[in-house]
């Protein structure tokens, strides 16, 4: 099975950008929202680097490199390749919504969107702390060093240039603090304590009472349908089953940057949501056991939306 793009010849890995700051609430509505109201500027860049992108986002100029960052990453927002402005992107009008139209969810109250924006970061190579972690490490139990250890045996097995072994330390940090919550010290309520709205997922939970985390594994039940149809149409998109109607459930299982590897889920968590994915999918998709390879088939007279990410508005009320 393959490896991911990591091991790609012209992977460029990414452990920087984030300025040291997991994202914060907010931060994902503030970037798009300013981004939809500048769009139409000639050079809209200004948004996070002009002399007024501090007072614009009331916080330093590292933290407002951090929000444009993060917003990116997830894509709410994207950088045209022709014109060079920042546009606002699918994702964003579907949750943020614009002047025009009301966002699915504005504030980030339901657990549908941060799986979303969870699958935005670690279904996908850009992240590559993240990717690694979730896709590629191979044990449940871990602590910063191992992450890091491994993360920097890798850049030298790649020859990745300009990744220096502080760097990916500081990545693996903030890595962490976007999964895991600071523990509670004095007063301080749960609210206090989540540093990230990720955290709030519960997939890397402390263990001991060393520095160390445990990836959790198993049901999710926060996990709706639609999105997890979403990461599947996603990840068979742009995997080399890409050309072909059946999808293996191996593959869904264990592939990188798969839905069982992304979401942490086992095989019978899996196996029973692709059993009800004919109907999650409205018939586009069904379970199959044809000739002894279970997976998952693609109707021929039945095709896709045209963006996946349509798929996650099912899952919320």
């Amino acid at each position: 099975m393959s490896r991911g793009p990591l091991y790609e010849e012209n992977y460029r890995p990414q452990f920087s950008g984030h300025e040291t700051f997991p994202l914060r609430y907010g931060w994902l509505k503030k970037a798009f929202d300013s981004i939809a109201v500048s769009s139409e500027t000639v050079d809209n860049r200004s948004v996070f680097l002009g002399e007024d992108a501090i007072a614009r986002f009331g916080v330093g100029k590292n933290m407002v490199a951090a929000i444009r960052h993060w917003a990116s990453s997830v894509g709410v927002i994207k950088e045209d390749q022709k014109s060079g402005k920042i546009l606002p992107n699918t994702l964003g009008e579907l949750l943020f919504g614009s002047t025009e139209t009301e966002g699915l969810d504005p504030y980030l109250e339901d657990p549908t969107s941060l799986w979303v924006i969870h699958w935005q970061l670690c279904g996908r190579a850009t992240k590559t702390t993240w990717y690694w972690t979730f896709n590629l490490f191979p044990n449940d139990l871990f602590d910063r060093h191992h992450i890091s250890d491994g993360l920097e045996k890798l850049a030298s097995d790649r020859k990745w240039v300009r990744t220096s072994p502080a760097t990916i330390k500081r990545d693996v940090e903030c890595f962490v603090r976007t999964y895991v919550a600071r523990p509670a010290a004095g007063k301080s309520t749960p609210e206090d304590t989540l540093e990230s709205p990720l955290a709030e997922l519960g997939l890397i939970k402390p263990v001991g009472r060393r520095d160390g985390f445990r990836l959790v594994r198993g049901s999710k039940p926060s996990l709706g349908s639609g999105v997890f149809l979403f990461a599947l149409v996603d990840f068979w998109l742009n995997s080399t089953y890409s050309e072909l109607n059946q999808l293996p459930f191996d593959a869904i299982a264990r592939a990188p940057g798969s839905p069982g590897r992304v979401f942490l889920l086992d095989e019978n968590e899996l196996a029973g949501r692709l059993m009800d994915i004919e109907e999650t999918s409205k018939g586009v998709l069904a379970w199959s056991e044809t000739s002894g390879v279970k997976g998952i088939i693609k109707k021929p007279s039945r095709a896709f939306r045209d963006q996946p990410v349509f798929y996650i508005r099912d899952d919320y009320k």
